[in-house]
């Protein structure tokens, strides 16, 4: 699915089961619970952390799809084209890190 079929199907899927957007400001604290969960799953499960049991069914696939989810609530009801920003980021990414991170002894392989 591109990034802006997942932006329309979303934005239909709020329209006939959400009611309306929450607020910017809700769904902004919404995306920041939605990160604390992937970090709680990543911490526990890849980190150093042990796993409660109420954890161990936690899927992280679930979780990142939630931080998505919320994100293109975001996009949507403030008229980005996430598609588009990601495209223009990337090039600048590009742009401005091109030899930066190839350059970096601290990432060179083992």
């Amino acid at each position: 699915m591109k990034i802006s079929e997942a932006q329309k199907k979303i934005d239909v899927w709020i329209k006939k089961y959400g009611v309306r957007y929450f607020n910017e400001l809700t769904n902004t604290a919404l995306l920041m619970e939605e990160v604390g969960e992937v970090a709680r799953v990543m911490a526990r499960r890849y980190g150093e952390q042990s796993e409660k049991e109420s954890d161990k069914g936690k899927k992280l696939e679930d979780e990142l799809a939630d931080v998505l989810f919320v994100l293109i609530c975001i996009a949507n009801q403030t008229g980005i084209d996430l598609e588009k920003a990601l495209k223009e980021n990337l090039a600048k990414k590009t742009k401005r890190d091109k030899t930066r991170h190839v350059k970096n002894k601290k990432l060179k392989k083992v």
